[in-house]
């Protein structure tokens, strides 16, 4: 057993039939694409996208589906379409897949 810190302590995934759900928090315009961690039970996901016509939105689910290794028509922005604060779908994955591939992609923010 490692010693090290979660880190996605705090971040609540729920699991629902063949798929899991989890809360974002997003930034667009920002400087690189990261997944940053998790802050207030929220993923903290970095993008380049402006939020305009649905680019910021299209971008995380390019992002989450290339960290979680799912095609992009099994990740969806199901709620906070028009917010900084969504939350998302991934399906064909379970609790503990998505959250071992998250943790493994986190990069901290500079």
């Amino acid at each position: 057993m490692s010693d090290a810190p979660d880190p996605l302590d705090g971040l609540v995934v729920g699991a629902e039939e063949a798929s899991v759900t989890f809360a974002v928090r997003a930034q667009p315009r920002s400087s690189r694409e990261a997944i940053e961690g998790v802050r207030e039970g929220a993923l903290r996901v970095a993008l380049t996208a402006p939020p305009v016509e649905g680019e910021a939105n299209a971008a995380l689910v390019a992002l989450l589906a290339k960290v979680l290794g799912v095609p992009k028509r099994d990740v969806a922005v199901i709620a906070g379409t028009a917010n900084r604060s969504k939350r998302v779908r991934v399906s064909g994955l379970t609790t503990v897949l998505v959250r071992a591939r998250l943790a493994a992609a986190i990069k901290p923010p500079r």
